[in-house]
């Protein structure tokens, strides 16, 4: 899995994945004229200045693209999933990097949550501004919820000694799962872990904490296959309201295919 900004020649990919979401997706919430606004508010036109502009992220999977992000400012305007990669966690993913990256600058994320995604968007902690109407074609009014999201800004104060984290989600080159589970230590700015479970037999890691609380550093584990396996990550932590931290993470394997990934991280 890769999450990466959307290039020119994306174009029509992205065009193509939001059209046939909203096409499968949204006629069981929508009469025919919202599914139709909808398709015709994110249109080709739209998407390729979006991209042009740098708003555009897009996530792949073997190099095909199954979802886009998109955000202007603090405001999220378009998130799709293809329907039949969803329930796997990588909106939930896209829309945590977002939020990291909103957060650089803001302190609160804003987007226009559809039917189909207002129930994710309530689990990810955001909550009902405003209920606005829009009218479309044939006299049928658009209702639609105006969301907002308290940003948790990374803290240099944050401390991982004694944390424990299991990965959420995880791209699909990536050795651990839910049934892996890290504990950190915390030495000043020095940070190592242990970890093991699902696939992984026993690792380890090692690395520094930056003055900004972002995390740097080397792993390595022997997996269920006896196989040595080693790489190194860069991770973003988000402090949650009740105090947990999740970590947002790109990391790249130092052995075997040498490919990169993403992983999210959250305390228990």
């Amino acid at each position: 899995m890769i999450y990466e900004s959307a290039k020119p020649e994306d174009v029509q990919a992205v065009y193509n994945a939001v059209q046939h979401t909203i096409k499968t997706m949204y006629p069981k919430y929508y009469p025919t004229e919202v599914v139709d606004f909808f398709c015709g508010l994110h249109n080709v036109d739209a998407i390729e200045a979006d991209i042009k502009n740098g708003y555009v992220s897009v996530l792949k999977i073997n190099g095909t693209i199954v979802a886009t992000g998109c955000f202007l400012d603090n405001h999220i305007t378009r998130v799709y999933v293809l329907p039949e990669y969803q329930k796997k966690g990588y909106g939930t993913f896209i829309i945590k990097t977002i939020e990291n990256q909103i957060g650089e600058k803001y302190d609160k994320a804003y987007l226009d949550a559809s039917l189909p995604a207002a129930s994710l968007y309530e689990k990810l902690g955001f909550s009902t501004v405003t209920h606005e109407r829009q009218p479309v074609d044939n006299g049928v009014i658009l209702v639609y919820e105006v969301m907002e999201k308290e940003l948790h800004r990374v803290s240099a104060k944050i401390n991982y000694d004694g944390r424990k984290f299991i990965s959420k989600m995880n791209s699909k080159n990536g050795e651990a799962g839910e049934q892996t589970a890290f504990t950190y230590h915390q030495n000043r700015n020095l940070l190592w872990a242990e970890y093991s479970g699902g696939d992984i037999v026993k690792g380890s890691l090692i690395g520094t904490v930056s003055d900004n609380g972002e995390l740097d550093f080397v792993y390595h584990h022997i997996n269920q296959n006896m196989q040595i396996k080693t790489g190194k990550c860069h991770s973003v932590p988000t402090v949650k309201e009740n105090g947990k931290i999740e970590l947002s993470e790109q990391w790249q394997w130092t052995s075997g295919d040498y490919s990169k990934g993403e992983s999210l991280l959250v305390e228990v």
